[in-house]
C-alpha cells in the first residue's frame, strides 16, 4: 500500500493543534527575542561582576524584567492553546504554604551543607557584615530579588516548557532534559565550577519532583528563592562565584576547594553531592 506523502501542514499540525516541539521552540523564541530586546534598555544592569560584589537595585531591575518576559512568552502560548496563563504550574491552591515550606527547605537544606562545610573546616565564619536596620533592609531586597530569580527561572524551564513536552516524551524525559539544560544555562556563569553544574542539574531534578507531587511550582520557586537567600546572603558565600552587597555574615572557604568549593561557593563543594536526594527524600 503506497505511503502518503506528508503534507506541509502536518509537518506543523497534529489534528488541531500545533505539534509539541513546534510549541516549545515558539516559546522558547519568543523568551529569546524577547530578552534580546530588553538588553538595550538595560545596558549595564544585565552584567554581574565576579571581582566585586554585586549591588540589590540593579539585580532587581534585571529579574522583574526577566519575570516580565517569561510571563509574555507564557501568556502568548496560553492565548494559542485557549487556556489560562496560570495553568503551567500556578493554577493551584494553597500556593502560600507549598511556597513557604519550599523556602524553608532551601534555607535548610544550604544551612546543613553550611554547617558539614565549618564542621570539617573547609568553611570559616568571620562574623557579620551588617546589622540592625542595614541588615534589614539588605534582607527584604535580597529576599525579593531571590523570589524573582525562582519565579523567572522556575517558569522558563518547569513552567510551560515542562508541561508541553510532557505531552510529546513524557514527564521524566522532560525532567531529565530540562534540568540538564538548567544546569548548562549556569555554565555561562564564569565563577561555576564543573561541580556546581553537577549540583544545578540534580536539584532540578528535585523541583522537577516536586511538580510531579504537588502538580505546583510553588514548593520549587520557594526551595529556590530560600537556597539562594541562604547562600548569598545569611551566610555571605559565594553563589556560582560572586558575592552580593549587603550580605549579613563573612565567610571565606578554607584548604582543599574540592571540599569548600573555592571561589564557586558551596554549591561546588563534594560534600554538596548528597544533598539533593535528602531533598529529594
Amino acid at each position: 500500500m503506497p505511503l502518503k506523502p506528508l503534507s506541509v501542514r502536518a509537518v506543523f499540525v497534529n489534528g488541531n493543534d500545533i505539534r509539541v516541539g513546534w510549541r516549545a521552540a515558539l516559546f522558547v523564541g519568543m523568551n529569546v527575542i524577547l530578552t534580546m530586546a530588553t538588553r538595550p534598555a538595560l545596558g549595564s544592569l544585565i552584567v554581574l561582576s565576579q571581582s566585586e560584589p554585586n549591588p540589590p537595585q540593579p539585580a532587581l531591575i534585571r529579574e522583574t524584567c526577566a519575570v516580565l518576559v517569561v510571563f509574555m512568552a507564557t501568556w502568548v502560548m496560553a492565548r494559542i492553546e485557549r487556556r489560562s496563563v496560570f495553568s503551567y504550574g500556578f493554577a493551584d491552591i494553597g500556593k502560600l504554604p507549598k511556597f513557604v515550606s519550599g523556602a524553608a527547605c532551601g534555607f535548610l537544606g544550604l544551612s546543613l551543607l553550611i554547617g558539614v562545610m565549618w564542621e570539617s573546616g573547609s568553611l570559616v565564619f568571620e562574623g557579620f557584615s551588617v546589622t540592625g536596620a542595614t541588615a534589614w533592609k539588605y534582607g527584604v531586597a535580597w529576599a525579593v530579588m531571590f523570589t524573582l530569580v525562582g519565579i523567572a527561572e522556575e517558569s522558563q524551564l518547569r513552567g510551560y516548557l515542562q508541561y508541553t513536552l510532557s505531552k510529546g516524551i513524557g514527564f521524566w524525559w522532560s525532567a531529565v532534559l530540562l534540568s540538564i539544560v538548567f544546569a548548562l544555562l549556569h555554565a555561562g556563569i564564569g565563577g561555576e565550577s564543573l561541580l556546581g553544574l553537577l549540583a544545578d542539574g540534580a536539584l532540578g531534578m528535585v523541583f522537577c519532583l516536586s511538580l510531579w507531587y504537588t502538580k505546583s511550582l510553588f514548593w520549587a520557586i520557594g526551595f529556590h528563592s530560600g537556597w539562594d537567600w541562604a547562600e548569598s546572603f545569611f551566610y555571605g558565600a559565594p553563589d556560582s562565584g560572586m558575592l552580593i552587597q549587603g550580605h549579613l555574615l563573612m565567610t571565606h572557604p578554607a584548604g582543599n576547594p574540592l571540599w569548600s568549593g573555592g571561589t564557586t561557593g558551596p554549591e561546588g563543594s563534594l560534600f554538596q553531592l548528597p544533598l539533593p536526594l535528602l531533598m529529594a527524600i
